[in-house]
């Protein structure tokens, strides 16, 4: 049997709400905001497009949580104190309810969007919301899942960073290694590698502040794209790991491997040498 949201949270008049499913904006992802800044997730609920979508007097927001299919997490209830006819604008003045608080970012509910609805009638979905999980602590980004399974997207390698996740900074900063990122658009791979004094964390800083690492084809391809392209396009995974006594040669020999495996060079990927 199902455990619904109207178990868990029990709303006398979802009529009075307006549901925001909150979702990849063309630059951000709602899920990396929400764990970033609380305060720039909230200025998501004050946004107003062209539209006044969120025209009730509360507002029940969603995040898509983009790891799951079909998932969302709860990212709080608001009450629309006041609204300002500004479009493409924070126009809503809004206050949390004290009573969601305590759910948000731990309650993990199931919805199948409805096409790309993202502002709908509360009262039509409320008694379909399935309670998938209610986890002890608030969501703080993806754990680190293990050297071998790493297979992070750009905005959530951002997120890692931003709020200097200790799992992830632990593994990867005292660790030499050749890591691999792969450009969604077009296919193309790039073989890098982390020696020296430099661990796989402070290496993946330099991209994350950058976009492209000093790398030659990564900064033309970032100054004539932007940093948007690196956002919306590049994924890492860690191809070896090593501790950091092993020797730098080593790696290299393993990094000029990589390369030749993945065919990096030339017209199938973006490294030069």
């Amino acid at each position: 049997m199902n455990i619904l949201l109207s178990h868990v949270l029990p709303i006398v008049h979802p009529e009075q709400f307006k549901l925001h499913l909150a979702c990849w904006n063309g630059k951000d992802q709602p899920l990396d905001v929400f764990v970033r800044d609380r305060e720039e997730w909230d200025g998501w609920n004050r946004w107003r497009g062209v539209r006044d979508d969120f025209s009730r007097d509360y507002i029940f927001s969603l995040i898509d949580f983009y790891p799951e299919k079909d998932r969302w997490l709860f990212g709080g209830a608001y009450r629309v104190l006041s609204r300002k006819p500004l479009d493409n604008a924070p126009s809503y003045d809004i206050e949390l309810l004290q009573d969601s608080q305590p759910l948000i970012g731990r309650l993990k509910l199931q919805l199948k969007r409805p096409a790309r609805a993202k502002a709908l009638n509360f009262e039509n979905h409320y008694k379909n919301l399935i309670v998938v999980e209610i986890a002890p602590a608030p969501y703080s980004g993806e754990a680190f899942p293990g050297y071998e399974q790493i297979d992070v997207g750009f905005p959530m390698l951002e997120t890692i960073f931003a709020i200097q996740r200790p799992d992830w900074k632990a593994a990867l900063e005292n660790m030499k290694g050749v890591y691999l990122i792969t450009d969604t658009s077009n296919g193309k791979r790039y073989v890098g590698s982390a020696y020296g004094d430099t661990g796989i964390w402070a290496r993946w800083a330099c991209y994350v502040q950058t976009a492209h690492g000093y790398n030659d084809e990564l900064t033309k391809l970032v100054l004539k794209s932007g940093k948007e392209h690196a956002r919306q396009n590049f994924k890492f995974a860690l191809l070896e790991h090593h501790p950091m006594k092993t020797d730098d040669n080593a790696i290299i020999q393993r990094e000029q491997y990589w390369k030749s495996v993945l065919l990096t060079r030339g017209d199938y990927g973006y490294n030069r040498n």
